[in-house]
């Protein structure tokens, strides 16, 4: 079985294959077509992106993924509803993010658009390929406890290292062209790779339970 963990980074985005769990490869691409295209044969493509957003108001989803994170917990950020990224910019977003919401859009979630939108056109056609799996839910789900250091720390690197080890997936020290990317964003797609493999497998669970759901589909954080 074959899936993909993705994650965004500056230059575009990182991915780590797996093959029955193993690791097999990681990848850049500058965009996200670009992993499904060289995917042949993949089950599931994990990416750490929101897929799917409500018309009129934020996601539960996140507030209970960010409840399940202690420490971490801003490592989840709200998604405003679908109109908000709709606008062409940050100034119009923001005012229609409150108007909608009663509360104002950030920028660095402004910053995600480019990238949320080409998501979200794939996931749109190709029904049941990608999830949304979010890698710092993935790492609590691994640990079985909120991390206590955040991803960008020495200690907070080698404690995601070694639970990915632990699970099977054992990055090495040379990979390539993806060695490129920061650190954290490589563990992070191969967190959410590893959420892949339990989509998969089914032996994911979600947020919420049953998953809420939009007109486009399923909402809900895999872990």
């Amino acid at each position: 079985m074959h899936v993909i963990g993705v994650d965004a980074y500056p230059l575009g985005w990182v991915a780590v294959e797996l093959r029955d769990g193993a690791f097999l490869r990681a990848m850049l691409t500058s965009s996200l077509y670009e992993v499904v295209a060289g995917g042949s044969g993949v089950s599931v493509i994990g990416v750490d992106i929101p897929l799917g957003m409500l018309p009129d108001r934020w996601r539960a989803a996140d507030a209970l993924a960010a409840d399940t994170l202690g420490p971490r917990r801003s490592s989840v950020f709200r998604v405003p509803p679908r109109a908000v990224w709709d606008q062409t910019d940050f100034a119009g977003a923001n005012r229609l993010c409150k108007e909608l919401t009663g509360q104002g859009l950030s920028r660095q979630s402004w910053a995600l658009r480019p990238k949320l939108l080409e998501a979200n056109i794939i996931w749109e056609r190709h029904p049941g390929l990608l999830f949304e799996a979010h890698p710092e839910v993935s790492f609590r789900a691994m640990a079985g406890a909120p991390l206590a250091y955040p991803k960008k720390s020495w200690a907070g690197q080698v404690k995601r290292r070694g639970l990915l080890a632990r699970h099977g997936i054992v990055i090495p020290d040379e990979i390539g062209p993806a060695g490129q990317a920061p650190p954290d964003d490589v563990l992070d797609a191969a967190a959410v790779a590893w959420s892949a493999q339990r989509v998969a497998t089914k032996v994911a669970g979600s947020y919420p339970d049953p998953p809420e759901r939009h007109d486009a589909g399923p909402i809900a954080i895999w872990y």
